[in-house]
């Protein structure tokens, strides 16, 4: 009799548990390391890397996509970015806002990043009107865009142009009007009133959704900008991103101006590796990684960096 039970024991244990395991989603190509975008890495960087330096951060983290944000300062700086980016096997993958010249450089080595621009927040009498008058406002770099083959990411940045719901209906009248260019580009540090309802607005957006931002998410934005695995909604966040069958762009930030981007980009490519392990087997991912404080340093080079502006908005 003993022997049957163990015999039953040994069969059924194995098949629940291979049950359990089919339930669970399985973890997206996209969150692998090389499938990242590092978003927020030069007027935020403490040391003031140039597009030399920037590109073999990129390399020694592993990261091969850069969505490469940027002050007036820069602008003599674009070309040689993309050489870098090239020469290192670093896809040019988005840009911020839009500029004409970064355009004719698109054109001429033949790149066709996706280009992020705040969705406002248009001051309407009603609904209807304000998508309208938000759509008018996309319909000028929709087309500047589709010209030379890039899309537009409408990019939530606060206020009415950066709800869910909003995004998704200026996204569709843009699209109504001819622009099949034009989607979202979500960032959670911007998305904190969205938390509570996070699963069901990634499920409105995710049609349209044309890249992914992350960040460590706490209440009330406590702080706003914090490396992944050590906010208190991290995990349930990701696991709404895994299971909802996303398999688009996703980015992980640096935006922390008193540190080195190397260290940020680090602690955030940690953590992610940390809640994954936790999320395909709960509490087996040991202890938290280290914040970017934590982080070895790199010693800034001072040959082709750089100046920062004091000025951010991403």
């Amino acid at each position: 009799m003993k022997l049957v039970h163990c015999v039953l024991f040994s069969v059924i244990i194995p098949g629940f548990m291979s049950c359990v395991a089919s339930v669970q989603a399985e973890v997206p190509a996209n969150l692998r390391t090389d499938k990242l975008a590092a978003w927020c890495i030069v007027p935020f960087d403490a040391n003031k890397r140039g597009p030399a330096a920037r590109a073999e951060m990129l390399v020694r983290l592993g990261i091969k996509r850069c969505a490469y944000d940027w002050r007036g300062e820069h602008v003599k700086a674009f070309e040689e970015e993309i050489l870098q980016y090239r020469k290192h096997g670093i896809e040019f993958f988005a840009f911020w806002a839009g500029h004409e010249e970064a355009y004719r450089l698109f054109e001429k080595h033949d790149i066709h990043p996706q280009v992020w621009r705040t969705l406002g927040s248009p001051g309407k009498a009603s609904e209807e009107e304000m998508i309208s008058s938000a759509a008018e406002s996309m319909e000028g770099i929709a087309t500047r865009l589709n010209g030379i083959g890039c899309k537009l990411g409408l990019y939530n940045h606060g206020g009415w142009g950066g709800e869910p719901k909003n995004l998704v209906a200026v996204c569709e009248e843009l699209r109504m009007r001819g622009y099949d260019n034009v989607g979202i580009v979500y960032n959670w540090h911007h998305g904190h009133e969205h938390i509570k309802n996070w699963r069901e607005s990634l499920e409105l957006m995710k049609p349209y959704l044309i890249c992914l931002n992350l960040n460590g998410m706490n209440d009330d934005a406590m702080p706003k900008i914090l490396e992944l695995s050590h906010g208190q909604h991290d995990q349930v966040m990701l696991q709404a991103v895994i299971e909802s069958g996303y398999d688009g762009p996703v980015g992980i930030l640096d935006h922390r101006s008193e540190l080195d981007s190397e260290s940020v980009l680090r602690a955030n490519l940690e953590g992610l590796a940390w809640l994954i392990r936790d999320y395909k087997q709960p509490g087996s991912a040991g202890r938290l990684p280290a914040e970017a404080s934590e982080q070895p340093k790199q010693k800034p080079k001072a040959k082709g960096s750089a100046q920062r502006s004091g000025k951010v908005f991403e």
